[in-house]
């Protein structure tokens, strides 16, 4: 499958902050994503499953690089561990620092407008907590 033919998967809003995390994948620092389970349920779209393949977009819109998910998991977010802070490659030094940076980010201005509402977000908020790894260009025909 080509890029053309996935699933497209967006990191964040168009602009630096994605394009940091592109660059994080590109890199292999980036082999963790973490997405509020209430914004797939407000998308209408289900969770990702293990397997699932799909091309992430630049800033631009153009495909940069295709991933699959190795491990998929919806858990509160007091079971996130430092090790899948790290994981995030956002210079994460443990959870803590992981859970502030996404505490600011569910409850920005391009969240709460998407949602329509500030979603609160403590110990007991679902995420869904995502393993992937970069599908080497000569791969990306294997399903």
């Amino acid at each position: 499958m080509g890029h053309e033919e996935l699933p497209t998967l967006e990191l964040a809003f168009p602009g630096p902050e994605r394009d940091r995390g592109v660059a994080a994948i590109l890199s292999g620092q980036k082999t963790a994503l973490t997405g509020l389970l209430e914004i797939y349920e407000h998308a209408g779209e289900a969770v990702p499953a293990t397997g699932q393949r799909f091309s992430v977009l630049d800033s631009e819109g153009r495909p940069a690089v295709t991933i699959e998910l190795v491990d998929v998991r919806v858990v509160p977010m007091k079971e996130i561990d430092d090790d899948f802070a790290r994981a995030e490659g956002r210079g994460y030094a443990d959870v803590a620092a992981w859970r502030a940076a996404h505490e600011e980010f569910f409850q920005s201005e391009g969240v709460r407008e998407f949602l329509g509402r500030t979603p609160a977000i403590d110990d007991d908020t679902l995420v869904v907590a995502e393993r992937f790894r970069v599908v080497e260009p000569g791969d990306a025909r294997t399903p």
